[in-house]
């Protein structure tokens, strides 16, 4: 069975049926935006596969994933546990899937916040995610059709939006969310 295989397996048992659904539109979002950019339709296929492969992870065994592996949690991490999933999500597809690709493991890990010098596979999935079919919010049409013709503009401006929302709501915003938005903004090609 190849890891394609086996992933899409995997993700089917231990996602509840909401997040593989969920899961099932950033794949076949992910696999355009590949092609519009020259990446690998297979890797983003894993990759995607796999973004959300913690979710449904309890909070304790994040914590005993987070140790075992001597993750180091900024101080923005360990108050937000809603991007763990994303810190424990690589650890979880090498043990269990045996994903050795580390561009595949830095596309899982970053798909929540977003990093300076992101690779574009790393981009993709973490625009997947935003824009994924099902998905609805104010702007979601504007980011699609943006993230379509020019894929570092639309993580900009996925970037900004969740920057945006995340004050309203008068959330932490991770520093590398932060980082990830100034980089893009810093390094524009106009």
């Amino acid at each position: 069975m190849s890891i394609l295989q086996e992933a899409y397996k995997y993700v089917k048992v231990v996602l509840n049926e909401d997040r593989f659904i969920h899961t099932l539109g950033v794949v076949s979002v992910a696999k355009k935006l590949a092609i519009i950019n020259g990446v690998s339709e297979e890797k983003a296929e894993i990759a995607a596969l796999c973004h959300d492969i913690a979710k449904n992870t309890t909070q304790d065994e994040m914590n005993m994933l987070i140790i075992k592996n001597n993750v180091i949690l900024s101080e923005d991490e360990k108050n937000t546990l809603q991007l763990w999933h994303g810190i424990v999500g690589p650890y979880v597809a090498k043990n269990v899937l045996n994903i050795e690709d580390e561009d595949i493991l830095g596309a899982i890990r970053w798909h929540t916040t977003g990093k300076e010098k992101m690779t574009k596979l790393e981009k993709i999935i973490y625009i997947s995610d935003m824009i994924e079919p099902a998905r609805i919010f104010e702007g979601i049409k504007k980011l699609r059709e943006v993230t379509l013709n020019d894929l570092d503009e639309g993580v900009l401006l996925g970037l900004t939006q969740t920057i945006n929302f995340l004050l309203l709501r008068g959330d932490p915003i991770d520093l590398n969310t932060i980082k990830a938005r100034n980089y893009l903004l810093i390094n524009r090609v106009e």
